[in-house]
């Protein structure tokens, strides 16, 4: 019978070799005998998995000292008789709080919970046997942490065991119909045992990842749950290839998922979402070009480049409103906003040649390396103008005018823009336009001129006064 089969390591080996790598597609029957076969096996766990902790049995007692003795070895070789009885349970109940027992004076009701019952601590003492090296890591690793940031092995294993259960379906009757099988069950003979010692290392990595308290063990829980479905729907041939992609998908990359996941959900990257994104774009792009060519119009402050430190000498440039001119000039300290007549100097927006920035520019080429010259290098630009090519050189006083500078310069020379604000901008645009336009306004009308501004309030004395409020 089935059993018989399943006692035969030859038979998973065989299956391996001979039917999951084959080149033949597999039919629906041989998927589901597969299904069937990984079932029985699996459910060979529900025996323990249903049985909880015995306080009386020495046999489960043994099992959980060697957890602890193999964890603090150095420790566990003081001799009996160096302490008192009272003493030795206090230094026991110390380890086991550091192997995450949640009762660390009687560690057996932590196992009380059945599921996952004695299956845990089976998986446990495996871990610990097989993996002694990853096992004495991860115990004294957190050991060494501040108590809230512990992850807690023994609290971890029981709740990651039990995960694994319902993943696997362990306990389960099988379906009739299911073909959901692993490929990676059939070339291992200690499968679950072997998944567990991969996946509660994966527990520790991600409780890091996370930068985790004791308070988010179960938002841990919930990612390592995410991370090891996904990873199974892959279906990993083998479970080396399991443990390279689960620990490839790390907490920021189960981020990025949920967020496109969210987008899916919320229609914002269906088909015809992204048909109108696409035709919304150049009007949106039209009025971002603009708003930059209105900006140069009001003009913008700039200091003059000196090799002195002290720049205190100011000069004004504007585009004039029809724009086809640049107009600039000196001027003094405290003028704000002066008349375009007042600015002497002018340049044709139809003799402009190029516009060059950061490294590129004249004025910066020269410049030493040091932070004070990086600020400059990031905020230069240059307008290359005339045949002869004589250039006009600009230091933006902050990063918004040099994007809205270069990006207006660029919309004169018939570019596209390329500053980060550009797409910043465009991106707002775009989900406030799709919003609107997804809105359900059936019996709304929406006035073509927006509502008049309201008149400033009397006061401005919103705020309560909290200076007289005794200390």
């Amino acid at each position: 019978n089935m059993m018989d089969y399943l006692r035969e390591k030859n038979l998973r080996q065989f299956i391996h070799k001979n039917i999951i790598h084959s080149s033949e597609p597999l039919g629906d029957e041989m998927a589901h005998y597969l299904y069937v076969l990984q079932s029985v096996s699996l459910n060979l766990c529900e025996h323990r998995m249903k049985t909880s902790m015995d306080p009386y049995s020495q046999e489960q007692r043994d099992l959980l000292q060697s957890l602890r003795q193999t964890a603090f070895e150095l420790e566990s070789e003081v001799p009996a008789g160096s302490f008192s009885t009272e003493r030795r349970r206090s230094l026991c109940a110390k380890e086991f709080r550091k192997l995450g027992f949640m009762n660390n004076s009687n560690p057996a009701e932590d196992l009380r919970r059945a599921p996952p019952g004695l299956l845990a601590l089976d998986n446990m003492v495996y871990f610990s046997r097989n993996t002694p090296n990853a096992y004495s890591r991860f115990v004294l690793e957190n050991s060494s942490r501040e108590d809230k940031h512990e992850c807690p092995f023994a609290r971890s294993s029981i709740q990651l065991t039990f995960i694994l259960c319902e993943i696997l379906h362990i306990g389960e009757p099988c379906s009739e119909t299911a073909q959901a099988f692993y490929p990676m069950f059939f070339g291992q003979d200690h499968f679950f045992e072997e998944l567990f010692c991969i996946c509660i290392q994966l527990v520790n990595k991600t409780w890091k990842e996370m930068r985790a308290t004791q308070e988010d063990f179960d938002k841990v829980m919930q990612v390592v749950r995410e991370q090891i479905t996904r990873t199974l729907s892959l279906k990993p041939t083998s479970l080396e290839l399991f443990k390279t992609r689960v620990n490839a998908l790390n907490y920021s990359e189960i981020l990025k998922l949920r967020q496109t996941e969210r987008l899916h959900q919320e229609e914002t990257l269906a088909v015809p979402v992204l048909e109108l994104r696409e035709k919304l774009k150049p009007e949106l792009l039209e009025l971002i070009r603009q708003q930059r060519l209105l900006h140069l119009c009001e003009g913008t402050l700039f200091r003059k480049i000196s090799s002195r430190r002290r720049q205190d000498k100011l000069w004004y440039c504007r585009l004039s409103p029809n724009h086809k001119v640049l107009h600039y000039g000196d001027v003094e300290e405290g003028v704000q906003s002066p008349p375009i007549e007042s600015l002497t100097e002018k340049i044709p927006v139809a003799d402009m040649k190029m516009l060059l920035v950061g490294k590129e520019c004249p004025h910066t080429k020269e410049k030493s390396s040091g932070k004070q010259n990086k600020d400059v290098l990031e905020l230069a630009f240059s307008i290359v103008h005339d045949m002869e090519e004589y250039c006009l050189n600009f230091i933006a006083p902050t990063r918004y005018e040099f994007c809205l500078w270069t990006d207006g310069l660029n919309v004169l020379l018939g570019k596209e823009m390329t500053s980060e604000r550009a797409q910043t901008d465009l991106d707002v645009l775009l989900s406030m336009e799709l919003k609107l336009r997804l809105l359900d306004l059936e019996n709304i009308s929406i006035p073509d001129n927006p509502p008049p501004i309201p008149k400033p309030p009397s006061n401005l004395n919103f705020c309560y006064d909290f200076s007289h409020v005794e200390q």
